[in-house]
């Protein structure tokens, strides 16, 4: 008889056998994997008791003996197993062997980059189990100093995806990652998004100087006419056939940088007025999900005329060659399509989600439309972009005052 049982999140097998009762760790928190572990334990117990598997010999580790099929009869011993016992072996470890195709380019690239802020200010030569919530309220205080409280969470986040999707796991250790109840400085809010107007007037009112701007800019959001202006921009700087149909696809659907550059031919349905969306955010479980955005006047015709010129391949947006559009590439493409305009001033690609978004409120169009188009998930998202350009919030405001 056996049975599973959790223990921080990690399952372990209890059995009986011989008349007493027995404990094997599973070292995964996959119920999927656990179940399937535990099917074949029972098989293996059966084939014991039936005589097809010789019976354990005396002073045989149970739990080893029937997982292995009566092949090993005892654990490796401490000089066999590798296992990391340091928080620095613990990061090599998780880099070295945790599966690659589980997250995304730009997700490794951001761990690696916490995880060189743990190393620095943690002591990696301690051991898993003399870290404690002590350990990493100094790291929360040290590092709160140099940068603002959400990358400090940011940072701990990725320490307990570590410790709880990897140590725990791997049987490293039994308990949860020690960050319960950490104290962290206040955070700033980001700045509400502003129109073009409002950020020059608050940066000639205030004397920001221009490398104190950013911040501002990277709160602009484009109203309708603006965001044709520019359109009308690339289009007549056009040097890349494929530069207008990305402004334009970013501009009339609030997709991501990284769902252009995955988007396929096939992803617009012209009979139906439909663009499908392949993002990768929603759900962490599966490689890619999907949206539906329908297709604006604009975009169908400039999409049309782009595919009846398209190099060939799958992929919508592409270069002359065909070759897909690469990160850096997509990123270089707003600096160089809008350098020595007056819209040098939009900080990227996400300029034109924010203000998909934010025309859409202005136009009151259902909240569960514009979530459904974007792919928000979250109350705090819906915050972020939940406002109107102001002409639309004074002519709301002189509704009721006059």
């Amino acid at each position: 008889m056996a049975w599973l049982e959790t223990k921080a999140g990690v399952f372990r097998l209890r059995f009986r056998f011989a008349g007493g009762k027995h404990l094997l760790s599973l070292k995964t928190s996959d119920p999927r994997a656990a179940h399937a572990a535990l099917g074949k334990f029972e098989s293996n117990l059966l084939l014991i008791e039936q005589g097809v598997i010789p019976p354990p010999p005396p002073g045989a580790d149970l739990g080893t003996y029937v997982v292995s099929a009566g092949k090993l009869d005892g654990r490796p011993s401490k000089a066999e197993r590798v296992e990391p016992k340091t928080l620095g072996e613990l990061f090599d470890s998780y880099l070295a062997h945790f599966p690659k195709g589980a997250k995304e380019v730009s997700t490794w690239r951001t761990e690696r980059v916490h995880l060189g802020h743990l190393r620095r200010l943690l002591d990696t030569k301690l051991h898993l189990n003399e870290v404690t919530p002590r350990t990493l309220q100094a790291y929360v205080t040290a590092r709160a100093e140099t940068v603002e409280s959400e990358t400090v969470r940011k940072e701990v986040g990725t320490f307990t995806a570590v410790w709880n999707k990897w140590a725990v796991p791997q049987g490293l250790t039994d308990a949860p990652a020690p960050v319960a109840n950490l104290s962290y400085p206040k955070g700033k809010s980001k700045p509400p998004f502003q129109t073009r107007e409002q950020i020059e007037r608050q940066i000639a009112r205030e004397g920001i100087p221009a490398d104190e701007q950013a911040g501002l800019w990277e709160c602009l959001f484009l109203t309708l006419p603006e965001l044709d202006e520019v359109l009308d921009l690339v289009r007549r700087r056009e040097r890349l056939p494929h530069a207008y149909p990305m402004f334009a696809f970013a501009a009339h659907t609030g997709a991501r940088r990284s769902e252009i550059r995955r988007a396929r031919v096939g992803d617009f349905d012209f009979e139906q007025k439909t663009v499908l969306i392949r993002e990768k955010k929603k759900d962490h479980e599966r490689d890619e999900t999907y949206r539906t955005v329908p297709l604006s006047p604009l975009l169908e015709r400039v999409m049309r005329a782009w595919f009846a010129e398209h190099p060939g391949g799958p992929l919508a947006v592409c270069t002359a060659a065909g070759n897909p559009i690469t990160e850096h590439y997509a990123t270089k493409l707003v600096v160089n399509a809008l350098k020595k305009t007056r819209w040098s001033v939009i900080p990227g690609w996400h300029c034109f989600r924010h203000s998909f978004i934010s025309n859409c409120a202005a136009r009151g169009v259902d909240q569960r439309l514009i979530d459904q188009w974007v792919g928000h998930t979250t109350e705090a998202m819906r915050r972020r972009y939940r406002h109107l350009v102001p002409a639309v919030s004074q002519a709301a405001l002189a509704s009721v005052f006059g």
